[in-house]
């Protein structure tokens, strides 16, 4: 038999005090300017390494999209968007 023996966890690196402590204050600092779902936007943005500014550009335009297209429609072509989305819902469903 062969016997696997547990792979060694490496140990964590000891973070430099001054680095700590800059990571500390950002934290706080932009905790008290941004709210909690912006905060978790710029923290992800942060992790996947996307500009902060562009991410809260973009998510600006987002909140004030759907109410301008939809102030923007017809009735008649709200409804003929409405009508194509199930049928793609229900072809989707149909076709799995």
């Amino acid at each position: 038999m062969i016997y696997y023996s547990m792979p060694k966890r490496s140990s964590k690196k000891k973070q430099d005090l001054n680095k700590l402590a800059l990571s500390i204050v950002e934290q706080a600092t932009r905790a008290q300017t941004l709210g909690d779902e912006e905060l978790s936007l710029v923290e992800q943005a942060e992790a996947e390494g996307k500009n902060i500014a562009a991410v809260m550009l973009g998510r600006l335009g987002g909140l004030k999209g759907g109410k301008a297209r939809y102030k923007k429609l017809s009735a008649e072509e709200r409804s003929k968007i409405a009508k194509t989305a199930a049928q793609a819902r229900w072809k989707k469903n149909k076709n799995e």
